[in-house]
């Protein structure tokens, strides 16, 4: 039997990949019905999809026969949207981030608990063979005693335009909550966080760029003093025309570099791990974030998630340092 769906918002950039994904497939799953508060936004995503365009959010929430929804609205519109599927029971995946900050996302996260429904978001970083591997390494000790982590993820958004259009909203802060450091930045910190946990405080300098979009932050650092002693740094941004450094991690027992999609692995613990070619002993890569949400809602077992409670965590993370940046100061969490 096929399974139903909704998308509710089709705003965000990555709204067509979910689209080909869904298509992909084939029978397993359709999408019902299509709701944004762009009508004509609406009536294009549902017309790819063979969908009904629906002006009413309530058509959704009442009908029994839609089993998950698939929210890609602007960010500002997260809160009321997930509180109400939550509200209807539905199982949700919602882009990231998940809020605009702290207050929202706990609202957000808080609702998804009580309700108990299924949440994934979009942290699909998380399925890389070679960011999998190095956790576990941290896991069985063979970097010793960690001593800082740096990650990276930057692409030439604003050089090349990618806002300029169908997608502008993204870089109106008001809408986003972020410009390109939290809107790539986001990734990254997810997977520090998922390797070293909470962070006790955080600076950052956050800068507007090229200034292609008028009071839209486009580059930045940050540094992270994670609570387990370790010292992070995050670069993310729209002004790269390359980004081949990915990770950096050092520890008194190990290192581990990541380098256009290559792993260096050097460890006094480990076999063969010297440093000197591309570690190849890797997992098997998990499925995208969003294919994991949609095994999960056709039952599949298997399935590891991002919690609401993570992805809140991430967007309060966040909000940190650019109030950091804002205030040229350390800002405790």
């Amino acid at each position: 039997m096929t399974i139903q769906l909704a998308m509710i918002g089709v705003a965000h950039i990555h709204t067509p990949g979910f689209i080909k994904r869904i298509k992909e497939r084939g029978e397993e799953f359709a999408v019902r019905l299509v709701w944004d508060h762009n009508p004509e936004r609406a009536a294009k995503c549902a017309a790819e999809l063979g969908a009904q365009v629906t002006a009413n959010l309530e058509d959704i929430w009442n009908d029994p026969e839609i089993k998950a929804v698939i929210i890609c609205s602007e960010t500002n519109r997260h809160e009321a949207l997930v509180n109400a599927a939550a509200k209807a029971g539905k199982p949700m995946f919602v882009e990231k981030p998940l809020g605009l900050g702290a207050k929202d996302s706990a609202s957000m996260a808080d609702a998804i608990d009580k309700a108990k429904v299924p949440f994934q978001t979009g942290y699909f970083m998380r399925g890389y063979p070679t960011l999998r591997f190095i956790k576990e390494q941290i896991a069985a000790g063979a970097f010793g005693q960690i001593t800082r982590l740096r990650m990276e993820n930057c692409h030439s958004g604003s050089l090349d335009g990618f806002f300029d259009t169908e997608w502008r909203w993204m870089a109106d802060v008001s809408q986003s909550g972020v410009g390109g450091f939290g809107d790539l930045g986001t990734h990254v910190l997810d997977i520090m966080l998922w390797m070293m946990g909470e962070v006790a405080s955080v600076t950052a300098d956050i800068e507007v760029g090229t200034a292609r979009y008028p009071d839209c932050d486009e580059v930045g650092e940050g540094i992270l003093k994670f609570k387990n002693g370790v010292i992070g740094s995050l670069a993310a941004g729209w002004t790269d025309v390359a980004n081949p450094v990915t990770l950096e991690l050092s520890g008194t027992q190990g290192h581990a570099l990541v380098m256009n999609g290559q792993l260096y692995f050097k460890s006094k613990n480990v076999e063969g791990a010297d440093g000197k070619s591309p570690w190849t002993q890797l997992p098997e890569p998990w499925l995208h974030a969003f294919e994991l949400f949609l095994n999960t809602v056709s039952g599949k077992t298997g399935v590891t998630f991002v919690t609401a409670q993570e992805a809140a965590y991430r967007s309060t993370v966040m909000e940190a340092l650019y109030q950091a940046s804002r205030e040229k100061r350390w800002v405790n969490l």
